[in-house]
């Protein structure tokens, strides 16, 4: 690097630099919202100094350097990332930079405060670096990031650092920005902040957590105050009582307004504030409507907190064009004639008059609210008007004040209600939302207090009626949601500040005036929809008037105990940033050590100051693991450790007074390796790992034994040769390498064996950990191909061996004898037979799962032989009869008998046997329809079964081992005579749809087909397991089908494999049912454990069903019955027949086949019933674990057609308020004529008189009685069930009916309260709400007493 002109750095010539690596850093200033998605790229050598780095960005971005930070950006929460050292004479190298790569950085505040801009111009230094940069892209002309929430062609000046603009931001929770403008709002107001700060909390008397104005006092004191570019507002919105969920709720910053001043005022009752409110922010209006003919005016006072002004007249087109002919209209009268005409008092007839409003008082702090959301008729959805609607700066509310006599002769007094419904002004043209409030207050007189305020001289009223806009609350979005944001006039320095959440600007009048809404063409009636969408909301204005007009407290004029909380959270902001501190030089990493005793791999975290030793971090890590009690702490070290590889990379001899910081790296969010305690016995060494060493774990493989060692561990180099890493592995395990053979297992089932000496062992495949099998005797097998050699066989086995532990049912008399009731004798089946001879009998003489390995293992070994003979022999044209696949020969044929007996080992081929015995007992009738046909596998295939390249990448892949071949390893051409001339159907869709059979077409078992490792052995029963239970251990190949496995399972359970079921225990002690009978033990890993529960398996057509018993009256109607099985072609009827026996033993219900109903069971809500005809699969759709409801009839079934509609009906009768039971109405067609005529004839009441509604939720549509009068959609205008609003198209649904002549029950509040209380714990226990919407918006409150669940009566 060379200086440049302006005694910058500047790069060498280009075939200097090429010596040199580069490297690439891309920096994203996150500062602030304009300059959040701008990259700055900066190409540097590698030697470059960390400080180069930092003063070069700086010059850049036009920041002073030291007043930001720069962190890693790799896409994790730059929140948790330590800074880089701006001081640091480090290289990029060595700070861990990558040459050639993109480095990520992101430019964030510093210490919370954001970075200072450099005022001085700096243009010449731009120039001359112009070479060094590629960017930032031009920030006039970027558009704003979608976090801004405002359109395209919406743009603020140039957004001013904190240190400029002097204000803090507020953090949006969620969707609290709504709160956020208002609290700003709040806070930029003189009067307000300071008869906050004038109010003193007692902790004495209230808990300072649900104190809403002491919280409001912090937050104010912290935004006038911090240091921060942003403050929390989770303190304010715990005080309202609210948790995290009402952060993603999003309110009308109005509604906010209005319930906040509410709470304040219940608050400060019986203080110097308590008519703070009234006094800033209310005003007077009258309601009045005025006789035409005699002049008699009847009119009452009422008082407001902001005015509602409409947008676009009801029913115009047209939108207002300012605030002023807004507020016109808003107190232009209107006639009332025709059907509307008054009744007046004194002319004592209907006359003519005319209704309007007039404002009597103007608040100090005017509130005016413009109604952008609307309700369109058209479309049924509530929109946004857009339109634009000035509004000036000051506003002369002059014009609009009511100067007639409040008494003129003709006029008299007919109320004065005060604040009654407060801020509703009893006008059809003022917003329906503010008319709900049945709150009453006590009213606030306002004559009485200053001349200001009081009407009397017009002159003086209009001299004090000037107005002056200080804040704009700005809705951006649609009526479905949006983003709020305020536009603020600072009375301090008279300029206006964006409050963007935690982004504070400065903007200018200009930008104000982009929130008048509208757009710059005129479109008519459609101008509001291609508007843009950001938009005033809020309008604030103050009265101008010197006497009252405030200023803002300075700190020297602040009450006592403002100045004791400024001392507290000042003290608190430091301890936070201090903690900051500390947590930035903390390195944390992860933390793993095999524990000495219990061999059990522990993992934790060390966090530990990058300035503390190595010795002082394996102190803690040392007490961290919990082994002061196991080991001396001389006996462990910390080593750097790859826990994905299992690798050890170096260890730190000597550097024991070394700070972490040096040795890891630096503090970083996350570390591409690991630590690793590492133990050693008293009297062993610790071994020494060098960087660049490679970690190889070897098995010694005993071939005679047929078994593979724990692994011994050695460290080797890349570049060894294998002759060199043999002699290695020789002096470690005291092999002899001459006749050494090394088996490297570079991934899954993937094995080579290494047979170059001259190879290098990087260019064999080895990495940074691996595993090798050693095998060093004398036998020929060394002589063999590698994939016909015992040794691939034993290692095969060993690689795709599981541990599996199987709970045993308690044992069932005689089960399994029946397998031998239809077997054919001599051949095969004998041996099966004498097999099972042992195993048959009564649970007395059932022999024990040892006795039982014991003695089948000889039997099981000699068929094994025998049928690897015949499926040598067999071909193409072999009959089903024989086997569905041929047989493979085993891979451990050579191995010695004993040992086998001696380890208890079934290793042997399915057993065969004849399928006619397995049709005599399992086949049904759906058998013979079913016309899938299994082919032989292709030979070719087989000859290949033992390749490395067929069983690799098992998992991954089909296994030609397995049973369930894809269709590509069936040859259609190898069909057998037996299956000649059927249709070819290869159904996957059912196979996946979990209806695999264990059965094939002709009967015989799927699992007959090849070998597979399986070895059982007892296991110590579990406490608790139960009497009569009992556990086996199973070694297994994880590449037998669950067929097979079953049927290796069969001697352990006592009967046939399709009379037990297999479950799968998970997490939590949950049992899942294992059902794809095709499918491997792949996705099973060692120590999983099974559950075996008898009961007959699923055949293929067979769906297990749940079957529901419906009670239409009953508290709870869902009840479960049992499970049965349902088959393909069955009839409804023939299913009935089925359940019938198996209600009657195991629910206790005697039904008789015409007494019940099933029916289509929809989460909780009954549908279709199904007719005895129907037939499953072809007119009922039916899948696995399908849900049937069962119904028992009162008399003859009336469902008889499926044109005929079945509707449950039940009375509302609202003279008692009470529901009568269900009622099922079947109708002959979806005519709601019929319907009427149904439900006068069951219930008496007059056809003209039947007023029916449909039912809302689910079954039973549980609503409470004091809502269903006027909350269900009673009688509407169809002719037809199957139609907007009802949509009746299938049984089941719900009717409400009553009788329109009957009058409501008049409720006292004793028995109202008392009644909802009863409805209230009733729909709760049934899971309904007491009241129904279909959607509906959670209420905006605010909770004094913190407690949202006190008021379980209201929703």
């Amino acid at each position: 690097m060379v200086p440049g002109e302006e005694n910058q750095l500047v790069p060498k010539e280009i075939e200097n630099a090429a010596e040199e690596p580069r490297v690439l850093c891309i920096i994203q200033d996150t500062t602030n919202s304009k300059t959040v998605n701008e990259r700055i790229t900066l190409n540097l050598p590698a030697s470059t100094p960390l400080r180069k780095l930092f003063e070069d960005v700086a010059n850049k971005v036009g920041y002073i350097n030291g007043t930001f930070d720069l962190v890693w950006g790799n896409g994790i929460n730059t929140a948790d990332m330590a800074p880089l050292d701006h001081t640091s004479d480090k290289s990029l190298l060595d700070a861990n930079f990558e040459p050639g790569k993109k480095n990520f950085l992101h430019l964030t505040d510093k210490d919370g405060e954001q970075p200072q801009i450099l005022l001085e111009d700096s243009s010449a230094g731009d120039d001359s670096a112009h070479d060094r940069f590629i960017g930032p892209l031009p920030r006039e002309g970027s558009v704003g990031s979608t976090s801004d929430y405002v359109s395209q062609n919406y743009s603020y000046s140039s957004i001013l650092n904190k240190s400029e603009t002097g204000y803090v931001g507020l953090v949006n929770q969620a969707m609290t920005c709504y709160l956020n403008s208002l609290l700003q709002t709040l806070f930029m107001t003189p009067e307000f902040r300071n008869a906050l700060y004038k109010w003193e909390f007692e902790e004495s008397e209230e808990d300072p957590v649900t104190s809403i104005p002491y919280q409001l006092q912090r937050l104010f004191v912290l935004l006038q105050t911090s240091k921060k570019r942003a403050i929390e507002t989770t303190d304010v919105t715990r005080s309202f009582g609210w948790d995290s969920s009402e952060a993603w709720q999003q309110h009308d910053v109005q509604e906010l307004c209005r319930v906040m001043f509410d709470a304040l005022e219940q608050k400060w009752k019986q203080t110097e504030q308590a008519d703070l409110i009234n006094e800033l922010y209310q005003g007077k209006l009258k309601d009045y409507v005025r006789c035409l003919e005699c002049g008699y005016e009847g009119w009452r006072i009422d008082t407001y907190l902001d005015i509602p002004l409409v947008i676009r007249p009801y029913g115009s087109s047209q939108a207002f064009a300012s605030v002023e002919e807004a507020l016109h209209a808003f107190i232009q009268p209107e006639i009332l004639d025709g059907p509307n005409q008054y009744f007046c008092e004194r002319c004592k007839k209907k006359c003519d008059a005319r209704k309007g409003l007039r404002f009597l008082h103007f608040p100090y702090l005017l509130t005016l609210q413009l109604k952008r959301f609307d309700f369109d008729y058209t479309t049924m959805h509530r929109i946004k008007l857009n339109d634009r609607m000035t509004f000036p700066e000051e506003l002369d509310m002059s014009t609009f004040i009511d100067v007639e006599d409040e008494k003129s002769p003709q006029t008299e007094s007919c109320t004065d209600s005060g604040a009654e419904n407060e801020g509703s002004c009893h006008s059809d043209q003022m917003s329906n939302d503010f008319s709900n409030d049945d709150g009453v207050d006590e009213g606030i007189c306002l004559e009485s207090n200053s001349g200001t305020e009081k009407i009397s001289k017009p002159g003086l009223e209009k001299n004090s009626l000037i107005y002056e806009l200080f804040s704009v609350m700005v809705h951006s979005g649609s009526a479905a949601g949006g983003h709020y944001y305020a536009c603020i006039k600072s009375f301090s320095d008279e300029q206006w500040y964006s409050f963007n959440d935690q982004h504070v600007s400065r903007i200018t009048q200009e930008d104000i005036k982009k929130t008048h809404g509208g757009s710059s063409g005129s479109r008519g009636y459609y101008s509001s929809a291609f508007a843009s969408s950001t938009n005033a909301y809020m309008l604030i204005y103050r009265l101008k008037d010197p006497a009252r007009n405030a200023k803002f407290l300075e700190v020297d004029e602040y009450p006592e105990h403002i100045k004791n909380l400024v001392q507290r959270e000042r003290e608190l902001e430091e301890q936070e940033k201090r903690q900051r501190e500390i947590e930035r030089n903390t390195c944390k990493i992860k933390l793993f050590c095999l524990h000495p005793v219990k061999q059990v791999m522990m993992e934790n975290k060390l966090e530990v100051h990058k300035d503390k030793a190595l010795k002082e971090a394996v102190e803690m890590a040392y007490k961290m693991m919990d082994l002061e009690e196991v080991i001396p702490l001389d006996c462990c070290r910390l080593v750097k450790y790859d826990e994905f590889h299992d690798y050890l990379e170096r260890s730190y001899e000597g550097e024991e007074d070394t700070p972490m910081g040096l040795l890891l790296g630096g503090v970083k969010s996350t570390y591409m390796f690991d630590l690793l305690l590492e133990t050693r016995k008293p009297d062993q060494v610790f071994q020494s790992y060098k960087p660049g060493e490679v970690m190889v774990k070897v098995h010694v493989v005993d071939l005679k034994a047929e078994s593979v060692a724990a692994p011994v561990t050695v460290r080797a180099y890349l570049n060894q040769t294998v002759t060199e890493f043999k002699q290695l592995i020789s002096k470690a395990i005291h092999l002899p390498a001459e006749t050494m053979r090394i088996v490297l297992e570079r991934c899954y089932n993937d094995l080579r064996l290494l047979t170059v000496p001259s190879k290098t062992l990087k260019a064999e495949g080895f990495f940074r950990s691996n595993k090798v099998f050693v095998e060093s005797s004398e036998t020929l097998d060394y002589q063999m191909a590698f994939t016909d050699s015992h040794l691939w066989k034993l290692l095969d086995r060993h690689a795709n061996t599981i541990r599996l532990f199987v709970l045993l049912p308690e044992q069932s008399p005689g089960s399994y004898s029946k397998r031998t009731a239809g077997q054919k004798a001599g051949g095969d089946s004998g041996n099966v037979d004498d097999d099972c001879e042992r195993v048959k009998g009564p649970v007395g003489s059932l022999k024990s799962v040892e006795a039982i390995l014991e003695e089948s293992t000889e039997k099981l070994k000699s068929l094994s032989l025998q049928q690897q003979q015949d499926g040598d022999n067999g071909d193409s044209s072999k009959s089903t009869e024989t086997s569905d696949f041929e047989n493979i020969e085993s891979p451990l044929n050579e191995r010695d008998s004993s040992a086998s007996v001696d380890n208890r080992e079934l290793e042997q081929h399915i057993q065969t046997s004849d399928p006619e015995n397995f049709q005599s007992e399992e086949r049904s009738d759906s058998d013979v329809n079913n016309d899938r046909s299994t082919s032989s596998v292709d030979s070719d295939i087989l000859s290949s079964s033992h390749s490395s390249d067929t069983l690799c990448n098992a998992d991954n892949a089909q296994i030609p081992l397995a049973n369930g071949l894809d269709s590509h390893s069936i040859t259609s051409s190898r069909r057998t005579k037996a299956n000649e001339g059927k249709k070819e159907t290869w159904d996957t869709a059912e196979e996946d749809s979990g209806t695999d059979s264990e059965y094939d077409e002709s009967g015989k078992s799927r699992g007959e087909i090849q070998y597979m490792y399986f070895k059982a052995e007892p296991y110590a029963a579990d406490e608790g397991s139960g009497e009569g239970h009992k556990w086996l251990m199973v070694h297994v190949d994880k590449r037998i089908t669950l067929a097979a496995f079953k049927q290796h399972l069969e001697p352990f359970v006592g009967v046939l494999s399709s009379h037990f079921k297999v479950f799968r225990v998970y997490a939590s002690n949950q049992e899942f049912e294992s059902v794809r009978l095709n499918e491997t033990l792949s996705s099973f890993s060692d120590d999983n454990k099974i559950t075996i529960r008898l009961g007959r398996a699923l055949k293929k057509g067979e769906y297990r069903v749940k079957v529901y018993q419906l009670l239409v009256n009953e508290q709870e109607p869902c009840k479960f019955l049992l499970d049965a099985v349902f088959a393909k072609g069955m009839t409804v009827r023939q299913s009935k027949e089925e359940l019938i026996p198996q209600l009657r033993e195991q629910c206790g219900l005697e039904l008789s086949i015409d007494r019940f109903r099933l029916r289509k069971k929809t989460w909780k809500n009954p549908g279709t019933v199904f007719l005895d005809y129907h037939i499953y699969e072809e007119d009922i759709n039916i899948s696995s674990n399908w849900e049937v409801f069962l119904e028992v009839l009162d008399g003859v079934e009336k469902m008889k057609s499926m044109s005929q509609l079945a509707v449950l009906s039940r009375r509302w009768r609202p003279s008692e308020m009470k529901l009568d039971p269900f009622q099922e109405v079947v109708l002959e067609s979806s005519s709601v004529d019929e319907l009427r005529e149904k439900l006068s004839e069951i219930s008496g009441i007059p056809l003209e008189d039947i007023e029916f509604a449909k039912g809302r939720g689910t079954f039973p549509c549980d609503i409470s009685v004091l809502d269903i009068h006027q909350d269900l959609d009673w009688n509407p205008k169809v002719s037809t069930l199957n139609v907007w609003p009802l949509y009746i198209c299938d049984d089941g649904a719900v009717i409400f009916y009553r009788d329109k002549t009957e009058e409501l029950m008049e409720l006292t509040d004793e028995q109202r309260n008392e009644l909802m209380k009863k409805e209230s714990s009733r729909l709760q226990k049934t899971g309904h709400r007491v009241t129904y919407s279909p959607r509906k918006e959670k209420a905006l409150k605010i909770y004094l007493d913190g407690a949202p669940n006190k008021d379980l009566t209201q929703d």
